[in-house]
């Protein structure tokens, strides 16, 4: 995330490349999507694509005819015109490569061509809050978008920016109402800290970055805050004026998770909020320092165990900071974990050692009295 005045460009625009329009290279836009293959899209896809969930993009807009994302992107708002317009529209592209690796399905014979997001069938909620190619506009701006998107059916909002924390407050409104906040990390060395929203420490999901052989990707801002780790370097996805754009940033890599969650509570749509964001984490892939580490969080995200593993999960370890998040590691084992006898459980248990001890003493008073008889 580039950092400027109280507020910062989006993450990984510096880093950015654009790639030419649909036409000529739609075949090879797919074939430079290296992350699908690692996160097995092809797998995953069999299982669930994200219908029924909306995921708010808080960002430069998003170019809603672009031929990957047609009829995946809903009216929105801009709040750079005071909350008038629909949020359709990127000049920059940021915004459109944001919600391409979200919800993409192609195009072409089977969707087979173009850029193909983690969760196809999720809906997009666009929300523009950026001016003149990425200068964000003045005055506390994430936190009327983050306000509008809750209002309006977000289950998951991504924000690929460092906010500056104007926003904690909305951030917390969002929490409250069950939505989930997924924030980038940052990007060194225009970040050397986790940088808001993601800093929110459980309040929103702090992602970092992983380069293409899941380890930990260097410019990847670390930090306690961390929760999860995504692929971050080279990663194609939609762009403005229906081109398509290769960027490496952790930008790239909050997407990602924003689509994981997507897909998650497409498939388990009764889970809250906790139980959404504890099964994706639960079940990342450990890396680095054994448990919960600085660089990675909780490990390398695993979205075809967050979509299989067991209902019944080992139970998280809470770590108590200002906030307390989720710590947790992937289980060794799918066996059901031993639960704790409840109120009622352990009522009875009571009763019955209550039962044995008046037996023992019953049993003790009758053969001392059997005793004193044979004495006597």
């Amino acid at each position: 995330m580039k950092r400027i005045l109280a507020a910062s460009l989006v993450a990984s625009l510096s880093f950015a490349t654009l790639l030419p329009a649909v036409p000529s290279y739609a075949d090879a836009t797919r074939d430079r999507q290296w992350f699908a293959t690692a996160l097995r899209f092809a797998e995953v896809h069999q299982i669930t694509q994200g219908n029924g969930v909306i995921v708010a993009v808080i960002d430069s807009g998003v170019e809603q005819d672009h031929p990957d994302l047609i009829g995946n992107v809903l009216p929105g708002t801009d709040i750079v015109a005071g909350g008038a317009g629909n949020g359709w529209g990127d000049k920059s592209g940021h915004g459109t490569g944001m919600a391409g690796l979200i919800a993409a399905h192609g195009h072409g014979s089977g969707g087979k061509d173009g850029a193909l997001g983690v969760a196809p069938k999720a809906r997009i909620l666009p929300i523009r809050v950026f001016i003149n190619d990425n200068e964000p506009i003045p005055g506390n701006f994430y936190a009327k978008a983050i306000d509008w998107a809750v209002a309006h059916g977000a289950k998951i909002i991504s924000i690929s920016a460092n906010t500056a924390g104007g926003d904690f407050e909305a951030v917390k409104r969002a929490h409250a109402a069950g939505v989930i906040v997924v924030g980038s990390a940052g990007n060194a060395p225009d970040d050397s800290f986790v940088a808001a929203p993601a800093s929110y420490d459980g309040f929103a999901l702090a992602v970092g970055g992983t380069d293409r052989n899941g380890n930990h990707w260097t410019k990847s801002v670390t930090g306690k805050a961390l929760d999860i780790a995504a692929p971050a370097v080279d990663i194609t996805s939609t762009s403005s004026s229906n081109s398509y754009r290769t960027g490496t940033g952790t930008s790239d890599s909050a997407a990602i998770i924003a689509g994981a969650l997507a897909l998650i509570w497409s498939r388990y749509p009764t889970l809250s909020r906790d139980e959404v964001i504890y099964r994706l984490l639960a079940t990342a892939v450990d890396k680095g320092t054994r448990g919960k580490d600085e660089q990675t969080g909780n490990g390398l995200v695993d979205i075809v165990a967050a979509l299989t593993a067991d209902a019944v999960l080992p139970s998280p370890s809470i770590t108590s900071r200002e906030t307390g998040s989720l710590s947790v590691t992937a289980p060794t084992s799918t066996a059901e974990a031993p639960t704790q006898p409840d109120g009622v459980g352990a009522s009875i248990i009571l009763m019955a050692i209550a039962c044995l001890l008046v037996i023992a003493v019953m049993a003790i008073v009758a053969v001392a009295r059997r005793r004193r008889n044979r004495k006597s």
